[in-house]
């Protein structure tokens, strides 16, 4: 009896241990990921950037509220949110609050899939079946129906009264004590809402640094903002891979991107023009799939520093 069930009985003790750790500790488990980036010119000062992306706030997720207000305590020079606030159409009072310390800072925004649509149950294998049939959000799959639509209106109007800028598709500018930066950004191409030719043309002139803002890391918009000459793309939407292997890594990035730059600083070269890349892990999840493994929730504090 014993080498007929105790395998058996192993392997399910060992899952059950698995899936609670990475649904009640992991995903609660906020890291702040610290990154330096030398892209600057030559005699400016370091500038701090803190990322957020991929909140997906569900109503009642007050450990995630307090943490994102914690960062405010960082002092950052100013602030991207990479998209994915919402996972609840419920959740727009409870993303605001979480936010409210960060919006005294100046910033920017764009939107992610999940900020215009609440998210559906679906099978996680399929991400992976998606990876292989090279099929990503809209970009291979049919249109989603009956989507819950969300409330993004409401969080797009206190960003702008917060002075936070809005790149879907846009260009904008902020100034720091005699500094202007400026960002292009694109609106989701997960749900192929991206316009590049609305935006091309390359960092501008005048401005003392220029950032490319996305969420979702689809290789067209990265080779676009490459082949532009951008030092530095900003994006999120990966969760990190969300469900990893140690010491292995990510499964899937849900895009196109390839799972060995899914989180963190890695390079994007097009047209013979590399540009850094920063991949947010997020700090949330869908809320039809509350877990974490091997891939903490994090926010990233990027350092940006001269040029060698």
């Amino acid at each position: 009896m014993r080498a007929r069930y105790g395998v058996p009985l192993t392997l399910t003790a060992v899952g059950a241990a698995g899936l609670a750790y990475a649904a009640g500790f992991e995903v609660r488990s906020f890291r702040l990921r610290r990154v330096t980036v030398p892209v600057l010119p030559r005699g400016m000062r370091p500038l701090r950037v803190l990322q957020v992306s991929d909140i997906h706030m569900v109503s009642g997720q007050r450990k995630k509220q307090r943490w994102l207000q914690s960062l405010a305590g960082l002092r950052p020079d100013f602030v991207i949110n990479t998209g994915d606030n919402l996972s609840d159409p419920e959740g727009v009072p409870e993303t605001l609050d979480a936010l409210g310390p960060l919006m005294e800072f100046p910033g920017a925004y764009v939107f992610g899939s999940n900020d215009y649509y609440g998210p559906k149950l679906r099978n996680p294998a399929r991400y992976l079946f998606e990876r292989v049939q090279g099929r990503h959000g809209l970009n291979g799959n049919a249109p989603v129906v009956g989507a819950v639509h969300n409330p993004w209106e409401e969080l797009r109007d206190a960003f702008d009264a917060a002075g936070w800028v809005g790149l879907s598709n846009c260009r904008g500018r902020l100034k720091l004590e005699g500094i202007e930066i400026a960002l292009t950004g694109l609106d989701d191409p997960h749900i192929k809402r991206d316009r590049y030719a609305e935006v091309a043309g390359g960092p501008e002139s005048g401005a003392d640094l220029s950032l490319a803002v996305v969420h979702a890391p689809y290789l067209r918009s990265l080779d676009a903002f490459a082949a532009d000459g951008y030092p530095l793309i900003l994006a999120g939407h990966t969760h990190g891979g969300q469900l990893c292997i140690p010491f292995y890594g990510a499964l899937v990035t849900n895009c196109d991107l390839d799972p060995d730059r899914v989180k963190g600083l890695s390079t994007h070269t097009a047209a013979g023009r590399t540009s850094f890349l920063h991949v947010s892990a997020g700090c949330g999840t869908n809320r039809y799939t509350p877990v974490r493994f091997a891939c903490p929730p994090e926010a990233t504090l990027l350092t940006l520093t001269a040029r060698p």
